[in-house]
């Protein structure tokens, strides 16, 4: 069984930065994609950056050139490192591991940009 477990959210002023991380257990991170997403209220989950086993990476269109993924093999973790914060950037962000056909998601981070 596979857990993951967020942490670094925070309150930040817009224009701020902040750093997400999420540490794996088991061993088979390495092999896994890893993936960043959100959820604001009262809208849907989307996406924020994905990080493959091969560390291909994609970015939702709303965070590009200001978020950044990276991981790490030796760590078991995954970051994310989000800098020019605004407003609509506030939401309970999720790490996800996924391989093969299974998936697993960790708590999530409260993140809130706010003045």
């Amino acid at each position: 069984q596979v857990q993951l477990v967020e942490s670094g959210g925070g309150l930040v002023q817009p224009g701020g930065s902040l750093r997400l991380s999420c540490r794996a257990s088991g061993s088979i991170f390495s092999s896994s994609a890893m993936s960043w997403y959100r959820r604001a209220p009262g809208k849907e989950r989307e996406l924020v950056a994905r990080i493959g086993s091969r560390y291909n990476i994609i970015y939702g269109n709303s965070v590009k050139g200001r978020f950044t993924i990276s991981r790490d093999n030796v760590k078991n973790e995954v970051y994310l490192q989000m800098n020019n914060l605004k407003p609509e950037d506030t939401a309970v962000y999720y790490c996800r591991l996924g391989i093969d056909y299974q998936e697993y998601w960790g708590q999530g981070t409260q993140v809130t940009v706010s003045s």
